[in-house]
């Protein structure tokens, strides 16, 4: 007797199967995840920056700013992550 999750899936595989991936694509797909990690990275160590000289300064005003920028800033390059993963899985 199949347990609810294992019909669920056998539905989903039916509607979606899942794609296989080759060697060529998980090595191009490990190459976006670091290289976005960096960036990713990059601008956090920024914007920290930023925000480190703002309240050594005693000025408390652009460090909403900033955070919000460094929100931002990870969900775009988030997403242009996943744009471009989506692109190296369908080609």
């Amino acid at each position: 007797m199949k347990s609810a999750y294992e019909l669920a899936m056998e539905r989903l595989n039916k509607k979606s199967p899942a794609s296989k991936v080759s060697a060529r694509q998980k090595k191009e797909l490990a190459e976006l995840d670091s290289l976005y990690a960096a960036k990713i990275a990059e601008r956090e160590l920024f914007l920290q920056g930023e925000i480190q000289k703002a309240m050594a300064k005693g000025d408390y005003e652009p460090i909403p700013q900033f955070q919000r920028q460094l929100i931002s800033d990870r969900k775009n390059l988030s997403a242009d992550l996943e744009e471009k993963k989506e692109k190296i899985r369908n080609s």
